[in-house]
């Protein structure tokens, strides 16, 4: 027991310790946590306070000085980072109110300067207005607008024309009907219906069909009488039977006042004899025709009625046509004979079969002249032929039976054919006029003179008093040697006198007489309608134009303007156009062309814008003054007034004040090619719309967008895929200066219009950038096509040229159809056509501008010309070409026009002007 009290008693006084131990320990945590923070604190404050504000260790300290550990020193990059940005954005900000403010004040002062410009503006709309309302009146009174004139028709009871004394004294103002053919009637024809008179059935039938055909294919027939200026009767040739015997006069006279619209004198009738031989019958001969006037290849002098009667050539091509290329050359211009002459004429061939020397003018002149020259002119022309001095063919016998001839007349001899193969080798061809000085046209001498112009050889009528086919109105001194017979023995000397250049120029105008005239019964037919329509000064019906039929197309996005098209450095491109689009001025000259320019008309080897009677072109097409730029007498702004410097950059010059052009775009399934060109037109001066020939059989994509360049684009469907499309007169194409340009051409602006600038100073050229030039194989004796870079060139690619639109009908109605169908055989050659022609009527080189050589686009696809065939095409074309045309049209030059723009940049303020070198 004691143990255990024990134990119990000494264990208690241990566990009190610990007690009073752990609540000292206790205590002194407590002490320590608590108390000993405070006292360091409080001695360490002390001590900074000591030490100063410098030297403080543990204080709060100034600035950045308590960012020493890294995180805090990167918040306070921070801190200070955004406290900078946003001192920036507060002086940013304040900066632009001030800019606001100063952008409000302008603000005001524009809006103030734009309501006085309002004022202003709408005073000057006020001015111009009046201004131009006054330019219009000018213009009314000086140069009216002219159209197509309203259709005057006559009244169908003819109000009675005094009739003349006789009807041997008719001419025109006292036995034609003027009330009937106003000048705005447009010329209407009526031919009567062969089987409606008796004499019909007598007719040849070749003359009947090519008469009918030729009535077919005039726009002045008409089908109703009552409304006709003129009345036509084919009257022959009468083919000859035995068992037919021809009428009578008296029957004849009969047969014709029996017509249904002769109205008792027969004004305003043509009867026309068509002769297909050398003799044929003048059966109108003693026949009383009373006011109708008389056609034919016959006359006798007592019978002819001088500014009535018309003078035809005979009809040789009935119902063929002339084969162009059996047609020998106009080169070279001598032949192997001075001038041939085949004939017989019984009645002067008993003195000249006699040796005896003929005798001399001088001594016939002495007595009485004599009645009859012939027997002169054969001892003469057998003297040239024995004297051997020039290789001359004369023959005065026929080694076969001679054609039937009126007599004193020389018949023909031999068959047609025979004749054409002497006359192709005859410089001359001799063609005497019938000894008979009544007889004033023959048939004989009409075909005579017909052959000769046919191949080429220069006619020599001898014989003044003889009348050539339509003399009032063909100039023929320039194609025809007219010599008296009392000259003949100068005729010699006389022929060996002409220089090779009057040569050739006679056999051009008499190729082109005979083409123009006489070739064809068609040409036959024209002509005689255009003799009498010109007499009477009516003018002529207008040509027709191709009629455009458009492709729908969908435009979209507005076109950008190519930056290497647009910069054009310190050259001013014209006037701003602020008008839209303007076609140029038509028939200006209607009756100026019928009226005074007759002989210029009508006797020109078809020269610069001179026109084809038998075609009517004339009244189509714009004043002459247009085509070679001859001044109206003032100078409004846009056309003239270019003195220096801007002045001169700001005026388009030349005559012609207001002008656009039209660009002609061929294509052929290239659709991205085209889009892209497209958009190079735009902001182009002074292009009044643009037409795209859409030259294949597909239409385009129906998703396919084109470009909208602020001006009309005509999209144009052809019928069959033909380079010859290009040069279609399309109806769309209302302005005179035309843009051949091929869809994958690259040109700039300025050279655009800088070419446009020159084609307005040379309106009968071709202007255009690519030259090319012709030569002549002597290993082959044949003509080349050469694009070699050189300083000389004969032509200009089409496929960026400008031309006046008189050309493409010229090209499309005029210029010989195997032409045109030789360029659809090789898809090729259409712009070399285009410079035969060009140079063939005008007998000028076109014009080179800028030095350029090429104008294909970077990147674009290859075209035709990049074929191996292509120069071998051409080479053949060129030659083809010259064996139509009869010799070399295209002439040669280093003539090409540049400007100084495009070799110095002048200050605007400096003098600029053309450079030709």
């Amino acid at each position: 027991m004691q143990r255990s009290g024990g134990i119990v008693g000494n264990s208690g006084q241990p566990w009190v310790l610990r007690r009073v131990r752990l609540t000292w320990l206790s205590f002194m945590l407590f002490f320590i946590l608590v108390f000993f923070p405070l006292i360091a604190h409080y001695y360490l404050t002390t001590i900074d306070e000591a030490g100063g504000p410098d030297k403080r260790i543990f204080g709060p300290r100034p600035g950045g000085e308590l960012c020493e550990a890294k995180h805090v020193q990167d918040l306070c990059r921070i801190r200070e980072s955004v406290s900078e940005e946003l001192l920036q954005l507060e002086a940013k900000r304040q900066e632009l109110n001030g800019e606001i403010a100063r952008l409000n004040l302008r603000i005001e002062a524009c809006k103030r300067s734009i309501d006085s410009a309002k004022q202003d503006l709408l005073q000057l709309k006020n001015v111009i207005s009046q201004t131009e309302h006054s330019y219009k009146e000018l213009m009314a009174q000086n140069q009216p607008k002219l159209s197509l004139p309203v259709r005057l028709l006559p009244d169908r009871d003819d109000p009675g024309y005094p009739p003349p004394k006789s009807a041997q004294n008719c001419r025109l103002h006292t036995c034609f009907d003027y009330a009937r053919c106003p000048l705005t009637s447009g010329f209407p024809v009526y031919v009567y219906d062969i089987g409606s008179y008796p004499w019909g059935e007598k007719l040849d039938p070749l003359v009947k069909q090519a008469f009918a055909s030729s009535v077919k294919s005039s726009v002045y027939v008409t089908d109703n009488p009552n409304i006709a200026c003129l009345y036509i009767v084919l009257v022959g040739e009468i083919q000859e039977s035995p068992s037919s015997p021809p009428a009578s006069p008296l029957d004849l006279e009969k047969q014709l006042k029996a017509l249904p619209y002769w109205r008792l004198d027969g004004h305003n009738h043509l009867l026309v004899h068509l002769s297909r031989k050398s003799l044929t019958q003048n059966f109108l001969y003693n026949v009383s025709t009373g006011r109708a006037a008389v056609a034919q290849s016959t006359f006798f002098e007592r019978q002819y009625r001088e500014g009535f009667d018309m003078v035809v050539s005979p009809l040789v091509h009935a119902l063929s046509e002339p084969n162009f290329l059996e047609v020998p050359p106009q080169v070279p211009v001598k032949r192997k004979y001075l001038f041939t002459f085949q004939g017989e004429k019984v009645e002067s061939l008993r003195s000249s079969l006699l040796e005896a020397p003929p005798q001399s003018f001088e001594e016939e002149m002495e007595g009485d002249p004599p009645a009859d020259y012939d027997d002169r002119i054969i001892g003469t022309l057998k003297a040239v032929q024995d004297s051997h001095l020039d290789q001359v063919l004369v023959e005065f016998t026929c080694k076969n039976q001679p054609k039937p001839s009126l007599p004193t007349e020389w018949a023909l001899c031999g068959e047609r054919e025979d004749r054409l193969e002497v006359l192709k080798v005859s410089t001359f061809a001799l063609v005497i006029s019938p000894g008979d000085g009544q007889l004033v046209a023959s048939a004989g001498c009409s075909m005579r003179l017909f052959e000769a112009l046919e191949v080429g050889a220069i006619p020599v009528v001898l014989g003044d008093h003889s009348k050539l086919p339509y003399h009032h109105l063909v100039r023929w001194s320039e194609a025809v040697i007219m010599v008296p017979k009392p000259r003949i023995t100068e005729l010699h000397f006389l022929l060996r006198s002409i220089s090779d250049n009057d040569l050739l120029a006679m056999r051009r105008q008499g190729r082109f007489l005979w083409e123009t005239y006489f070739s064809t019964s068609e040409s036959i037919f024209s002509t005689i309608l255009a003799s009498v329509r010109t007499s009477i000064q009516i003018p002529a019906a207008p040509i027709r134009e191709e009629p455009a039929q458009e492709i729908p197309h969908k435009a979209g996005k507005l076109a950008g303007t190519d930056a290497n098209m647009a910069d054009n450095g310190d050259l001013d491109l014209g006037p701003v156009e602020v008008e839209p689009p303007y076609a140029s001025p038509r028939f200006l000259r209607n009756f100026t062309y019928t009226a005074a320019d007759v002989y210029h008309t009508w006797n020109r080897a078809p020269g610069p814008f001179h026109l084809f009677p038998h075609t009517p072109l004339d009244p189509v097409l714009p004043s002459e003054a247009k085509f070679l730029g001859s001044g109206t007498g003032f100078r409004p702004i846009g056309g003239g007034s270019g003195g220096s410097g801007k002045e001169f950059q700001a005026a388009l010059g030349g005559n012609v004040p207001r002008e656009q052009f039209t660009v002609v775009m061929l294509t052929y399934e290239r659709e991205e090619v085209l889009m892209n060109s497209l958009e190079r037109l735009n902001g182009l001066p002074y292009l009044n719309k643009v037409v795209v020939v859409w030259n294949s059989p597909k239409p385009p994509s129906d998703d396919l967008l084109w470009p909208d360049i602020g001006l009309p684009i005509v999209v144009v469907r052809t019928e069959k895929n033909s380079l010859n499309n290009r040069f279609l007169p399309w109806d769309a194409v209302e302005t005179e200066a035309i843009l051949s340009i091929d869809d994958d051409a690259h040109l700039r602006h300025d050279e655009i219009m800088f070419g446009f600038r020159v084609w307005r100073e040379a309106r009968d050229r071709i202007v255009g950038f690519p030259g090319r030039f012709h030569a002549w194989d002597v290993n082959h004796q044949s003509w080349l096509y050469n694009s070699n870079y050189s300083c000389e060139l004969s032509m200009v690619l089409t496929g960026a040229a400008f031309f006046h639109k008189y050309y493409a009908y010229l090209y499309s109605y005029v210029m010989p159809q195997a032409i045109r169908d030789m360029v659809d055989e090789y898809i090729n050659c259409e712009d070399i056509a285009m410079n035969f022609l060009v140079s063939h009527i005008t007998r000028k080189p076109p014009i080179k501008v800028t030095s350029r050589w090429t104008f294909r686009c970077p990147g674009c696809p290859q075209a035709l010309s990049h074929d191996d065939s292509h120069f071998h095409e051409r080479h053949k074309c060129i030659n083809f070409f010259v064996k139509v045309y009869g010799y070399m049209p295209l002439l040669y030059t280093q003539f090409r026009v540049d400007s100084v723009l495009f070799k110095t940049r002048l200050p605007h303020d400096k003098t600029k002007c053309f450079k030709f070198i």
